[in-house]
């Protein structure tokens, strides 16, 4: 195994389902339709069992493994020296040095969160796309800028509902009304409408799901040689661990309220 038929070779592979889930995704989180949604649950699965075949692959694992133990033969340049890193330490936290057992489990653990993820981001969009604020009052619209209604009478329109105007829960629609509207109990219906996106209690409730991922993330985790699922995450990141997250966020929080309060008092 060489640096050049090892890791650049596997760097390299996988580029046109790389390309065909980027052009996938794109038009499953912006433009879905039935279809998209049930191709996605069908191929979330194999794509989290594709990923675990590379990761779990011994001999494949074994190259890597040995340019990484004799990088020193191949005279790496800096780039190359953190491909190369990456590339060992993506199999390590991918489960390679787990005995077979354990990583049988993991298999079992990443395609339940591939699909409770999935789940989640399909509830959240299907929430979003459903909530409606319908205004037939002109007076209502005081404060908004006059594009913003212009869209929201389109909206309307394309619904069915021909001299008012619709808001919804997309950004371009919402943010503007939370941000220009003077009506406050409308603001208040949308921006509750925004934060409760799962957790309406309905078909499209996320609040079980939730439940279910951190306790898989958890057992991820733990399974990995990590206390907690954050830790795990923050490994790969400057902070390192969530002890040194907290501890920048609660300064940053002293900090911040002081300001937040003369702001508000203002």
């Amino acid at each position: 195994p060489t640096f050049e038929n090892t890791i650049v070779a596997l760097d390299q592979s996988g580029e046109l389902l790389t390309k065909v889930m980027y052009a996938f995704g794109g038009q499953s989180s912006v433009n879905t339709t039935d279809e998209i949604q049930e191709l996605e649950r069908e191929l979330y699965p194999l794509l989290s069992k594709h990923s675990d075949d590379i990761s779990l692959n011994p001999q494949l694992f074994a190259r890597v493994k040995s340019v990484y133990e004799n990088q020193a033969s191949f005279h790496l340049d800096k780039e190359q020296k953190k491909l190369l890193e990456e590339t060992y330490k993506s199999f390590v936290r991918g489960g390679a040095n787990l005995p077979e057992d354990k990583q049988a489990k993991l298999r079992e653990l990443n395609e339940k969160i591939s699909m409770l993820q999935l789940t989640f981001g399909q509830n959240t969009l299907k929430e979003t796309n459903d909530f409606q604020l319908v205004i037939d009052n002109k007076e209502d619209l005081s404060g908004l800028p006059e594009d913003v209604i212009v869209k929201a009478a389109q909206t309307a329109q394309e619904n069915g509902l021909d001299g008012k105007w619709v808001f919804t829960l997309h950004n371009p629609s919402v943010m503007p009304f939370l941000q220009y509207a003077d009506n406050r109990a409308l603001r208040e219906k949308i921006f509750k409408g925004y934060i409760n996106r799962g957790n309406n209690n309905d078909k499209n409730d996320n609040k079980e799901v939730i439940s279910k991922i951190i306790s898989l993330r958890l057992e991820k985790a733990n399974l990995l040689g990590f206390d907690c699922y954050a830790n795990f995450v923050l490994d790969e990141t400057m902070a390192k661990n969530a002890n040194n997250v907290m501890d920048l966020l609660n300064n940053l929080w002293s900090y911040a309220l002081p300001k937040a309060k003369s702001e508000a008092a203002e």
